[in-house]
């Protein structure tokens, strides 16, 4: 007999991780994104296996003008994201995002065009 699917995971920020994302998004309001990303990565030292904390510091690196390094974080949040659409879908966002930012329309849409972006 199969084994029934396990329920699909759903990734939530811990209390801490909440805290530390909440200060980075008041840091990039200032402008200050050196100290964002620096916030995000002490997050990512508490949840370093939680794809919305690489979403985040994806976010970052995009504003930052770094499409390269925001595009490692959207591939690793599609990594970690498993059964989670909500994490797969802002990962594959961010990924396209990312993309396109580079010049690379093509592989943005195909990412567009996968289930879990829908």
């Amino acid at each position: 007999m199969p084994r029934p699917a396990p329920p699909p995971r759903e990734f939530r920020l811990s209390p801490a991780t909440q805290s530390l994302v909440a200060q980075a998004h008041t840091l990039q309001g200032r402008g200050d994104l050196l100290g964002a990303s620096s916030t995000l990565d002490r997050a990512l030292g508490i949840e370093p296996s939680n794809p919305l904390l690489w979403i985040e510091l994806g976010r970052i690196r995009l504003v930052e003008g770094d499409a390269h390094q925001a595009e490692v974080c959207g591939r690793k949040a599609l990594a970690l994201a498993s059964s989670d659409q909500s994490a797969l879908g802002g990962a594959g966002h961010l990924l396209a995002d990312a993309l396109r930012t580079q010049g690379r329309n093509q592989e943005a849409s195909e990412i567009e065009s996968r289930p879990y972006m829908r």
